[in-house]
């Protein structure tokens, strides 16, 4: 949608002089001018003249038809239009409205032309050009008053920008040039395009990055709201205050308002001047200095401040404390900024980050306005700050979250004496500086197999989970969500993956027409793995109903029948946990044929068994032919508990309990029992610092034969002395 600019002002204010010196220095090709009046008269048989006899309905129906012309020129031609217009004449003692619906819902933003009204006065006393009746300057004091109120209040109604261009200057024509190719680039460049550009500016500067601190800015990273201490030293804190409680909300037009606020009421240069003095008195919690101090040795972890505040700001405030070059600054206060964030705005930096450029994302925040960022990050810490300070909005609205939509969180206090939010067991406390918290923010990622395709954070995948996870759930309706999720995986991935071929097909009406079935669908033998995998591997024979069907309760019931002459092998399974079991099915697979591509289709995999290095993976490999280079894995969703460096446990008691490098070790059998055991053993003696740990935990291996019971043996043992410890 173009942008459509209405200059307004009082007669005599420069509207027409403004418009036409405009026209003299804007690109015709992106640009369009009207003068209202001027166009009105084109539209009216007998002109102008004409149009002032005619009764107020009809005088409406004009207007209208005149905004009509415009946005339906603007829409064909894509150009941005100027357009002067009026809002309110004087009548028989009281002001009455000209505006039309089509005047508000054509808009995008209105810049009035405010003058003072002496000003005001002498510049109709001096215009030779037109005959204007004469009024006082207290007069035209509330006329401009009445109109300013009134276009303020059906603004914010509207969803239309609205400046005041202040008095005639120099500077006034490039006032007038800013707000305007402003306004322009807000529609013609959204503002989401231009957020991911600074975020790919940003990661431009880093190579290697892994994961990603995500931090709020005011009450947050600091006691204070920073950027208020600026409204109100500028003193536009009320007006900004009232803007944000108005119909809009915390919308896109309202930041963007309070941005054009700014603009108006201080240049560059004094809101520079005003920035540093209160970047001066914002001190950093020293919880996040020693946090954010650790991470410059750290090279595969980098943050940003995506704030709702003054990103200016923020940029002198870290680099006064050293951090310029490891933490960036997102935000938006000036045009110069060139983007607003919204709440909107953090979740997609954060769903950027943590999807698109694969990087973990720890996101930090304290109110409502940061629980879409919280509740998008991998991993989300809530900041709890001073009584007189906090949110009282945020516990309403973090309870609705965890209990509503399962967010899962951690508080820091900020200072360390003040109550927690909720409660720990609702809502666990964190210490930044503890290092078991540390090692989990810094410890290095292990990538994905780059050949494995996932949906784990999609919408799709939630819901295809939901009814495979519900305990209620069971006989031919888990069947059923099983078969859900293969035909899901077969339509979305294998489809793309190994492509389609055309086919003829008889039309309805009887002609023949092309279809189209999975390319090489004929020599594609499904296995299923008995007997998790034959629900999704009949579904997947339901898709691909040409394909030749398998069961398979070993490797050896994979025949050389089976895999002859075939371009694709399916192996299918429900879950995967160390792949030892798939491994043997696919060294199998490739001693039968060298050249036969295998794909593995699977509803949930241990993310370690796909992991770069893994068991799994190197045997895979070692078989591979130079044809059948990477070994495909197509899953629904990748296990979260051994994907995430970070989990939580429930103790006996209820409390929860760092897991931290445990998840890590669970998923190591393949290394050797008796090593294992003397990490965890170890582990646990680290984590609690007493050698009563690490022997409690030698007496459960004794007593356990299988390792995986073993160590959920210790863990809970670990457990409740750490919650008793609590």
């Amino acid at each position: 949608m173009p942008a459509i600019i209405g200059l307004y002002g009082l007669p005599g204010s420069g509207k027409s002089f403004l418009l036409k010196k405009l026209q003299n220095q804007l690109d015709p090709r992106q640009y369009t001018f009207y003068e209202g009046s001027e166009l009105i008269a084109s539209l009216v048989t007998g002109g102008l003249a004409a149009f002032q006899k005619l009764d107020n309905k009809k005088k409406q129906y004009w207007r209208e038809q005149a905004m009509s012309t415009v946005a339906g020129d603007c829409y064909q031609s894509g150009r941005t239009a100027i357009v002067t217009g009026h809002f309110m004449f004087p009548a028989e003692g009281e002001y009455v409205s000209v505006c039309t619906a089509k005047d508000l819902n054509t808009y995008t933003h209105i810049i009035y032309l405010k003058l003072s009204a002496k000003a005001l006065s002498e510049q109709i006393l001096g215009d030779t050009e037109k005959v204007r009746p004469s009024m006082s300057v207290e007069d035209l004091e509330t006329w401009q008053q009445m109109e300013v109120q009134g276009l303020t209040r059906l603004s914010k109604e509207h969803d239309i920008l609205f400046s005041n261009l202040a008095e005639t200057g120099d500077n006034r024509l490039l006032d007038a040039f800013k707000l305007i190719q402003f306004s322009r680039r807000v529609k013609t460049v959204p503002n989401m395009i231009r957020v991911n550009a600074r975020v790919d500016e940003i990661l431009s500067h880093h190579t290697g990055l892994e994961t990603m601190l995500v931090f709020d800015g005011d009450k947050t990273l600091c006691t204070e709201d920073a950027g208020m201490l600026c409204w109100k030293a500028i003193g536009i804190a009320d007006q900004i205050v009232e803007l944000f409680k108005g119909p809009l909300g915390y919308s896109e037009t309202t930041f963007l308002q309070a941005m054009l606020l700014c603009e108006e009421t201080i240049d560059e240069t004094n809101f520079e001047g005003i920035c540093k003095l209160r970047a001066a008195q914002i001190k950093i919690h020293p919880e996040f200095i020693y946090l954010l101090r650790k991470m410059k040795s750290h090279n595969h972890v980098r943050a940003v401040v995506a704030t709702c505040g003054i990103r200016r700001l923020w940029e002198l405030v870290l680099e006064r404390e050293g951090f310029s070059e490891t933490v960036k600054v997102i935000g938006g206060a000036r045009i110069s900024d060139d983007m607003i964030v919204t709440p909107i705005v953090k979740a997609h930096i954060v769903s950027r980050l943590k999807g698109e450029k694969g990087l973990r994302v720890w996101a930090f925040g304290d109110s409502p306005l940061d629980l879409p960022m919280l509740e998008e990050a991998n991993e989300a810490i809530v900041v709890t700050g001073e009584l007189h300070s906090r949110s009282r909005s945020m516990e309403k609205a973090l309870l609705e979250a965890i209990e509503a939509r399962d967010l899962r969180a951690q508080q820091t206090r900020q200072p360390g004496y003040v109550p927690p939010r909720l409660t720990v067991d609702v809502l666990p406390e964190v210490y930044l500086t503890d290092p078991a918290f540390l090692c989990a923010v810094f410890s290095r990622r292990q990538s994905l197999h780059p050949n494995v395709w996932h949906t784990t954070d999609t919408n799709a995948a939630r819901l295809l989970m939901s009814p495979a996870r519900d305990a209620s759930v069971a006989g031919s309706q888990l069947r059923r969500a099983h078969g859900n999720m293969a035909l899901y995986l077969a339509w979305s991935f294998l489809s793309e993956k190994l492509g389609v071929e055309e086919y003829p097909i008889q039309h309805v009406q009887g002609h023949q027409i092309s279809g189209h079935r999975l390319r090489h669908e004929q020599k594609t033998t499904i296995v299923a793995l008995m007997r998790g995998g034959e629900p999704m591997a009949l579904s997947l024979s339901e898709a691909f109903p040409l394909a030749m069907f398998v069961h398979a309760a070993s490797p050896n019931d994979v025949r050389p029948d089976h895999v002859e002459n075939q371009e694709t092998v399916i192996l299918v399974d429900s879950v995967i946990n160390s792949g030892k079991t798939l491994i043997d099915f696919i060294s199998h697979t490739r001693s039968l044929s060298r050249h036969v591509q295998i794909i593995v289709v699977a509803g949930v995999v241990q993310a370690d068994a796909i992991l770069q290095g893994h068991e799994m993976k190197k045997n895979a490999s070692s078989q591979n032919t130079r044809r059948d280079q990477k070994l495909n894995r197509t899953t629904l969703k990748s296990g979260e508990r051994l994907y995430h460096f970070e989990q939580r446990e429930r103790s006996g008691d209820g409390k929860d309990v760092n897991t931290n490098i445990l998840v890590c070790i669970l998923s190591d059998d393949e290394r050797g029992v008796k090593g294992l055991e003397e990490r965890v053993m170890d582990f646990f003696a680290r984590e609690t610092r007493t050698r009563e740990s690490k022997t409690g935990a030698r007496e459960v291996f004794k007593r356990k034969g299988r390792l995986g019971s073993a160590v959920r043996d210790v863990f809970r043992l670990f457990s409740r002395r750490a919650a008793g410890e609590a």
